[in-house]
C-alpha cells in the first residue's frame, strides 16, 4: 500500500505534566505565554507547535483485546511540545536558548520527558487539500511490544500503519513519529521529575486531523479503526488516543509567528 506525498523533517517530542500545586489552567496558561517565547526564540527552528491535551483523556482509542487503550490516571499527559529543526545542526545553535528553558520549567512543570527519533524518522503526509486546517485532533502514542525489535516497530509504523490510516479517507492532518530508547540525560532539567519507568515507555506517537468532532468520533467507531486494532495487536502492548483541546503553531517555515495559530 502507498502513502501519500510525505515530508520527513528532524522532529522531537516533549511531553509535559503541569504542576499540580496550584490549578491545572494556571499552568497551562503559563505555557502558553510566557514559556511559549524562550522556545520559539530557539534558533534554526522549523516549526514549534503546543499541543494541549483536554483534562478529561480516558483513550479515545476503542477497547482492543491484548491491548492497553484507557489512558492511566497517573501518567496521563497534559501537552506535548513538538519541536522541529531545520537542519541535523539546528539543535547546536540553540543551546543557550535551551538552557533558558531549563531553568524555566520548574514555573510550570512537575515532569518533562524527551522523545527522539533518528533523524529525519518523522513523517508528514499530504493528506489534505492545502490551507484546510482540522476542526479536531487526537493524538495517539503506541507502546510496542517487548518481544517486537525497535526496528521491526518502526517499519511496520512506516510501511503499514501510515499507510493505512491515510487511506481510510478520513484524515485531515498524518504525522508519525517513532522514538530512539528513551534517554533521561537528552533532556535532564534541573528540579523536575524525568521519571519514566521501562514499561511506560513509549516508542510512537501517531497525530490524526479531522474535519470536525463528529467526524472525528465516526472514525474512532468505525470498522476502519477494528481493521487498524487488529493489525496493532501483534505489534503494540498500548495504545494512548489523546484528546487534543488545541494545537497552536508559534514557529512556521522557520518563521516566528506575530501570534500563535491555532
Amino acid at each position: 500500500m502507498s502513502a501519500p506525498y510525505q515530508r520527513k523533517p528532524l522532529a522531537s517530542s516533549i511531553l509535559l505534566w503541569v504542576r499540580t500545586d496550584q490549578p491545572r489552567q494556571t499552568g497551562m496558561d503559563y505555557w502558553r505565554d510566557p514559556h511559549s517565547g524562550i522556545i520559539s526564540a530557539t534558533p534554526g527552528l522549523e516549526e514549534y507547535r503546543q499541543i494541549h491535551l483536554a483534562e478529561r483523556n480516558p483513550g479515545l482509542w476503542p477497547e482492543t483485546r491484548g491491548v492497553e487503550t484507557a489512558i492511566p490516571a497517573d501518567r496521563r499527559i497534559d501537552g506535548v511540545a513538538e519541536v522541529t529543526f531545520r537542519s541535523v545542526l539546528s539543535p547546536l545553535r540553540g543551546r543557550a536558548q535551551t538552557r533558558l528553558a531549563f531553568t524555566d520549567e520548574i514555573n510550570v512543570f512537575r515532569r518533562t520527558l524527551l522523545y527522539a527519533g533518528p533523524p529525519y524518522s518523522a513523517r508528514w503526509y499530504d493528506v489534505a487539500e492545502p490551507g484546510r486546517r482540522p476542526g479536531a485532533r487526537a493524538l495517539v502514542y503506541l507502546r510496542r511490544r517487548p518481544d517486537v525489535g525497535g526496528r521491526a516497530f518502526r517499519t511496520f509504523v512506516t510501511r503499514e500503519l501510515a499507510p493505512a490510516l491515510a487511506g481510510t479517507g478520513a484524515l485531515r492532518e498524518l504525522r508519525t513519529q517513532t522514538f530512539l530508547p528513551w534517554n533521561e540525560k537528552l533532556w535532564d532539567t534541573p528540579d523536575v521529575a524525568h521519571d519514566n519507568p521501562s514499561d511506560q515507555r513509549f516508542h510512537a506517537s501517531v497525530m490524526l486531523g479531522f474535519d470536525d468532532l463528529g467526524a472525528r468520533a465516526a472514525f474512532f467507531a468505525s470498522r476502519e479503526v477494528d481493521r487498524l486494532s487488529s493489525a496493532l495487536a501483534p505489534h503494540v502492548s498500548a495504545i494512548h488516543a489523546y484528546d487534543v483541546s488545541a494545537a497552536l503553531t508559534y514557529v512556521s517555515g522557520g518563521v516566528i509567528l506575530p501570534h500563535y495559530r491555532q
